[in-house]
């Protein structure tokens, strides 16, 4: 299979992060030699700026393609200029606490506004530009080949995600009607029919810049990057094909020791910071207990309690449990931007270095709520296969599961992270979830 490169995140986060880092260098060089101001000593100012300018612009989500396209004009030049104010506040400050010296003309506001008021508005253009596609290939159509009842549970599957990039099921005739750039997912059971065999070998003899042909599983993999459990065959991977389960995995290794490392750091840093100000608030409240240990399943099943700070009314001891559903009543008024801040996770920094979780893998479940899921989600024992984490792919790239069909969409993105799991995807997940933090934008 071809690479789809007209849908690749990475690939359109990296190309909008240094067309705006290109517009940031070339704006201000044009303005040092207009000005007549050597850029000599002004390297650390120069840093600092670029640098919060490219991060808010990560935080406030303007590096994301999808977004681009959906919002009209006038809520980029919000966002952009969100992001010029906050970046101009954010160099003020320094300048008032740092107090360089008047050669640094890289800090004056009216520098600033000069360098980055034409950064914004190249920024812009840029955004624009990907949004009518003048800087990538042309989105093709998505086409989905296969039998009405198999169209149906496929699209099903693909529903589960907020996007906009659904195949379109047309029956075999209209297919071969069709004219490129197109991406056709083909399913599998199809090709063992004599009907289909000649549409397919014309297909593919189509150019195949033009004609892609693929299928539903590869497609939500490469487009969705999840696997949804229903497009999954009986026999899909075995323990022994997982990286974790070598007998010496260097990657597992490395991850056991960032997480005793992190895990530390973050207890030294936010126990003074952030841990007792929210235990203080949490007790003033209702005046019950700040801490909330309850049973959770960890590596290969194995029960362990986890603790959590607490985020919900004090419940009778035999309440029968139930979903966490978005507004439960049931939530405090701390417990909320406890929750949104994901800080009511931190007391489970003490269960990664007893090694009962790692930093980064499947949420726990409680045992009680896993036996339904296991009878209703094929493949969901699956995510035992690694040791659960605080945050995960599908904690970052889900929302919150308030139900059956909320879980079989987050094991989606569970069984791809055990599929793919590696260093560097550990730590877009990690940058991810303090993106979120940053944003108060958890569940």
């Amino acid at each position: 299979m071809m690479p789809l490169s007209w849908r690749d995140p990475r690939r359109n986060l990296l190309t909008c992060v240094g067309l705006d880092l290109l517009g940031l260098v070339g704006i201000l060089a044009g303005l040092s030699s207009i000005w007549s101001q050597p850029l000599t000593g002004q390297l650390g100012w120069m840093v600092t700026t670029i640098t919060a300018y490219l991060l808010m612009g990560w935080l406030l989500g303007t590096y994301t393609l999808l977004s681009w396209r959906r919002l009209p004009r006038w809520t980029l030049i919000q966002r952009l200029g969100l992001c010029l104010l906050t970046t101009l506040m954010l160099v003020a400050i320094l300048r008032w606490v740092i107090n360089p010296p008047l050669d640094i003309w890289l800090v004056y506001r009216s520098t600033q506004m000069s360098w980055l008021l034409p950064t914004t508005l190249w920024s812009l253009l840029v955004r624009v530009s990907l949004r009518k596609g003048r800087l990538q290939a042309e989105e093709p159509k998505l086409i989905l080949l296969s039998s009405k009842t198999e169209a149906d549970q496929t699209l099903q599957a693909w529903r589960k995600t907020p996007t906009r990039l659904m195949p379109k099921w047309l029956p075999a005739a209209e297919v071969a009607k069709q004219q490129g750039p197109l991406v056709i997912a083909v399913s599998p059971n199809l090709r063992q029919h004599a009907d289909y065999k000649k549409l397919l070998e014309r297909l593919e003899q189509r150019d195949p810049r033009e004609c892609n042909l693929t299928t539903p599983l590869a497609l939500a993999e490469r487009q969705l990057e999840r696997l949804p459990p229903k497009l999954l065959p009986e026999a899909w991977l075995s323990y022994a094909e997982i990286p974790w389960s070598m007998l010496f995995s260097p990657q597992r290794q490395l991850k056991r020791v960032a997480d005793v490392v992190l895990a530390i750091l973050l207890l030294a840093v936010t126990t003074p910071l952030l841990l007792l100000p929210a235990a203080l608030l949490i007790w003033l409240e209702d005046r019950g207990p700040i801490f909330y240990i309850q049973e959770r399943s960890g590596w290969l099943g194995k029960p362990f309690m986890v603790l959590k700070l607490r985020t919900m009314k004090v419940l009778p001891p035999h309440a029968p449990i139930s979903w966490t559903m978005p507004g439960d009543p049931r939530i405090t008024r701390i417990g909320n931007w406890l929750r949104r801040s994901r800080l009511d996770e931190l007391p489970q920094l003490i269960n990664v270095l007893r090694g009962d979780m790692s930093l980064i893998g499947p949420r726990p479940e409680r045992p009680e709520i896993e036996h339904e899921l296991e009878e209703s989600i094929p493949h969901y024992r699956k995510r035992h296969w690694m040791r659960p984490g605080l945050s995960g792919w599908a904690q970052v790239c889900a929302p919150y599961a308030a139900s059956v069909e909320d879980s079989e969409l987050k094991l989606s993105y569970d069984l791809y992270y055990l599929k793919y799991f590696s260093s560097w995807l550990d730590l877009m997940i990690l940058l991810r979830t303090i993106k979120t933090v940053l944003k108060v934008g958890g569940r």
